[in-house]
């Protein structure tokens, strides 16, 4: 067996045979990363020219030497081959001038339940493989360390049909989306020249919750290696059709309270019309205060198509993922980013796709992460990854750098 690099058409041959495989390790990533800079290579452990193991590997400069990184890699068909494909990775390490080398494999660690009850046992043999070959592990983590959770909330869409996709969510996310489909909320695919409209949605987010956005030139060198395989999707709402839709509604409403009226004065003491009476009365003053709420979003935002929310799918044929998104506060009572979902799970089944990944979460289940929350409304369940592992084939090179910026006061 040998270490080799290959062509990103092989890599991605190969890919799209893997079962269990993140976008990140795909030939359209490989043109991202490159664009921004790093160096992409595809290598395979080969034996007969036959590929046993594969990854995506990029390097970037660092203080004296280089940081090389699989991330959500390497992809296999037999994991018998992996503590060789290990080996070999450290010694091609060793021969490019690299200081470190950082492996964070897509294997699941272990599964829960949407709750965050085990489903499963650790698989501690994952991490032993990589600390025996003399890997250092970061440990098993929660929050997000280094800005990418292990934690990942997923739904198997296996078996179910477009008509039945919103009978699959929880008790709570079926009306959710029932009720955000009451609202004249429309979805639309944005093209690139429309990518800045994205940009102010997640701009507006991340300096709400205070983590760091991508920049625009990011979104649109994204959009152009991803091409038909990402959607950069916008939820938006026109407030005059929104209280045109009120008003159509309500005056329906009264005709149906007038025709109960009616009823009454024939057989006045029917307890039942008197019940439908009084709740059909309190939905048509609901319509009075969702229509005052319509008039004040009117004067304030006009009669133009106002986005609500955003979110950036990714497609292959191994999963579909909910990959970054944005939202205003102002406009949570709309419920937007719950029809997205919605909509991307709707395109993964249409395109064949029967996982769907919506990604981070924090591990922690004490009713703190509302991220989990909002997620837990489709009914899916969690799958933990391993972390993050490290080699330095240079390693007192390493401590020595590592020691002068210390001194120098930088990280």
């Amino acid at each position: 067996m040998i270490l080799t690099s290959i062509t990103s058409t092989e890599f991605q041959s190969f890919a799209d045979t893997i079962s269990n495989r993140s976008f990140i390790q795909s030939e359209q990533m490989g043109v991202l990363l490159g664009t921004r800079g790093a160096d992409v290579t595809y290598l395979a452990l080969k034996e007969d020219a036959e590929i046993l193991v594969a990854a995506l590997v990029y390097t970037l400069p660092m203080t004296g030497g280089l940081h090389m990184e699989i991330n959500c890699g390497p992809i296999y068909s037999d994991s018998s081959y992996l503590e060789a494909f290990y080996n070999c990775l450290k010694e091609y390490a060793k021969s490019r001038g690299v200081l470190q080398l950082i492996v964070k494999p897509y294997d699941t660690y272990q599964t829960f339940d949407s709750n965050g009850e085990p489903t499963s046992d650790e698989q501690k043999q994952l991490i032993s493989q990589l600390t025996d070959l003399g890997y250092s592990f970061d440990g098993l983590q929660t929050g997000y360390p280094g800005g990418e959770p292990d934690w990942h909330y997923v739904k198997d869409l296996s078996g179910i049909e477009e008509k039945d996709l919103i009978k699959s969510f929880s008790k709570k996310g079926k009306p959710l989306v029932k009720k955000a489909k009451t609202f004249g909320i429309k979805l639309k695919k944005l093209k690139r020249d429309e990518l800045s409209i994205f940009k102010e949605i997640t701009s507006a987010t991340s300096d709400r919750r205070e983590y760091s956005d991508k920049s625009l030139d990011y979104y649109q060198d994204f959009y152009d290696a991803f091409g038909d395989n990402a959607d950069f999707m916008v939820a938006t709402l026109n407030f005059q059709d929104y209280y045109d839709h009120l008003e159509s509604d309500q005056a329906k409403l009264g005709a149906r309270i007038v025709k109960l009226q009616a009823d009454l004065e024939a057989n006045p003491k029917s307890e039942k019309k008197q019940n439908q009476l009084r709740e059909l009365s309190s939905q048509f003053e609901t319509f009075d205060v969702r229509k005052g709420e319509a008039t004040a979003f009117i004067d304030k935002y006009g009669q133009e198509d106002i986005v609500l929310a955003g979110s950036l799918f990714v497609y292959t044929p191994q999963e579909a993922v909910y990959l970054f998104s944005g939202s205003y506060p102002e406009f949570n009572k709309f419920y937007a980013p719950a029809l997205l979902q919605e909509y991307v799970m709707t395109q993964a089944i249409k395109r064949g796709i029967t996982f769907y990944n919506f990604l981070g979460i924090m591990g922690i289940f004490d009713g703190s992460d509302g991220v989990l929350r909002f997620k837990q409304n489709f009914n899916g369940y969690i799958v933990r990854k391993m972390g993050t592992f490290r080699y330095y084939p240079q390693p007192l090179k390493y401590k020595a750098i590592q020691g002068v910026k210390k001194l120098l006061g930088r990280s």
